[in-house]
């Protein structure tokens, strides 16, 4: 009998320990997989795909957002990830590509896994982005997005900081919302663009909620203004927590709408040493 409530008592400790740890991971603000967008290591892919893929392996990295390399078939690419333990959820897609509703969109992203293909830039005239640009992307974007759609993939836009241009009550970003397709049309968050544009991360995610499905985890140095250029030097991408973002705001809210997929993405030319210190950062949210 001694033996028995000495074994029911370990065994409700057990219980009580899986708990207090669940309950502490729950608590975090950031407990989602960690994934890096491909061009953070733009400077590494050329030289080796392979040692490229385990120096992200080795940094704790599982998802990737990725078009893939050159010099390897989208399906040794795959191999190579699959291998690591890496997923891709998500593919970069050319606005050109979106315009001729191109097959090769869909093949790559059935090949790599991905449910989500996203466009980071609408061309225009140097840095003057228009009305008519805006027009044109929004065309474009609901006949891709259905497409993509019936192909089981959801489109997004990622916004890059030029479409915050002043529009009517709001700016031409909120013109692009309010013209695409909700059920075709979404959007993917890269908050560093979006604080240099002089948007909120914060707001925008209140505004415009579940469309937005994915994010850029990505830092702009303090005392930066931005501007609508779409462009910043390299060196204003700093390690998480130490810019601008208000990043607990940002994951409260992110979280309550679902977004499950999160890149760091560095485009500053010491991604080796940024990299594994953003990510110390998530670990400690």
């Amino acid at each position: 009998m001694k033996k028995n409530l000495i074994t029911l008592s370990i065994c409700l400790l057990c219980v009580a320990t899986f708990q207090e740890i669940f309950a502490q991971k729950s608590k975090k603000l950031f407990n989602y997989p960690f994934g890096v967008q491909a061009y953070t290591f733009r400077k590494h892919f050329p030289n080796s795909v392979k040692g490229t893929l385990d120096k992200i392996q080795k940094m704790g990295i599982t998802e990737i957002e990725t078009s893939g390399a050159k010099g390897v078939s989208d399906e040794d690419y795959k191999k190579l990830c699959d291998t690591r333990g890496i997923a891709i959820p998500s593919i970069g897609a050319g606005y050109e590509q979106l315009e001729q509703t191109s097959q090769d969109i869909v093949m790559k992203a059935k090949t790599f896994g991905a449910k989500y293909v996203m466009c980071a830039w609408i061309p225009h005239k140097g840095d003057e982005f228009t009305l008519e640009d805006a027009k044109k992307a929004v065309e474009v974007f609901n006949k891709a997005g259905k497409f993509l759609k019936e192909n089981g993939l959801t489109f997004c836009y990622h916004p890059h900081g030029y479409e915050f241009r002043p529009y009517e009550d709001g700016t031409l970003l909120d013109y692009i919302f309010k013209n695409t397709n909700p059920e075709y049309v979404s959007f993917e968050m890269d908050v560093l663009w979006v604080l240099h544009g002089g948007g909120s991360p914060v707001k925008l995610l209140e505004k415009y909620g579940n469309r937005w499905k994915l994010m850029h985890v990505k830092d702009l140095k303090k005392g930066v203004m931005g501007d609508f250029s779409g462009h910043t030097p390299a060196e204003n991408d700093v390690v998480l927590g130490t810019g601008q973002a208000d990043w607990k705001n940002i994951f409260k809210l992110s979280k309550k709408l679902g977004i499950k997929h999160y890149f760091i993405e560095d485009e500053s030319e010491h991604e080796m040493e940024n990299v594994p210190l953003s990510i110390d950062y998530l670990k400690k949210l």
